[in-house]
């Protein structure tokens, strides 16, 4: 694909319009076909990822799965990982950081260094995530995300089809027009399973020590890095160059 990129920004204006109105169905089967064996589905279990994982296993189409092991999980987490490869029936590409830089680390700065500066919970971001995202994306054409415009104001601006400077590859986001209210009435008329924290206070979900839960009514990414300032609330693995 790299000898293609100058032409990317027309051909995702294109499909943004082409694919406006579109159902997600369509738009993860239009770019399955037209990258085969090279499109990858990222999912961190939670409620939107689930959606497009029934989406993508009903529609029989192909593609890698995988999600990030930070070693930091819920318990529930593990369990719906395994819960979903049975209901399923496939597998789900499991990634883990590298052992070095997470000794090292944890070594110089502690097991729960996050709560000591932004810089330290980007570290730990960056060695149990995000690295494992470039090894997991190395090889791919497109990734697919569960992301949605109404999660935080950072993801607003957040359109079907983007480029990922960082990545350098192509980024669909099939459900970023959806509501909350339709993310769940898909879930129960489908009966997709899902993560039982959900019902407790946890709009979203993603390391034990870094998640609590949230009031109704409060931003849905309010619990996540709670004791920091709202605008350092991302991890990185959605952040393109004009946003880091």
């Amino acid at each position: 694909m790299s000898g293609q990129h100058e032409h990317i920004p027309e051909k995702i204006n294109g499909w943004n319009e082409r694919f406006m109105n579109s159902e997600p169905a369509e738009v993860l089967d239009f770019f399955i076909r037209r990258y085969p064996n090279r499109v990858a589905f990222s999912t961190s279990m939670g409620a939107e990822d689930q959606v497009i994982l029934d989406i993508l296993c009903k529609g029989g189409l192909p593609v890698k799965v995988f999600t990030l092991d930070t070693g930091r999980l819920f318990p529930e987490t593990y369990d719906l990982i395994d819960k979903t490869s049975l209901h399923y029936g496939i597998r789900i590409d499991t990634y883990f950081p590298d052992r070095e830089p997470i000794e090292n680390m944890v070594k110089s700065k502690g097991i729960n260094l996050f709560y000591d500066s932004v810089e330290n919970r980007k570290l730990c971001c960056h060695n149990r995530k995000i690295e494992p995202l470039i090894r997991a994306l190395s090889g791919m054409d497109a990734w697919i995300t569960g992301i949605r415009k109404e999660q935080t104001l950072s993801r607003f601006e957040a359109k079907l089809v983007e480029w990922d400077d960082i990545h350098n590859l192509l980024k669909i986001n099939p459900l970023v027009k959806w509501s909350e209210k339709k993310v769940w009435e898909y879930i129960h008329l489908h009966h997709v399973p899902y993560n039982p924290l959900h019902e407790k206070g946890f709009p979203s979900i993603g390391c034990q020590p870094c998640t609590r839960a949230v009031q109704p009514g409060d931003d849905p990414r309010s619990g996540r890095w709670w004791w920091e300032d709202e605008g350092h609330k991302e991890c990185g693995l959605h952040l393109n160059e004009e946003q880091g």
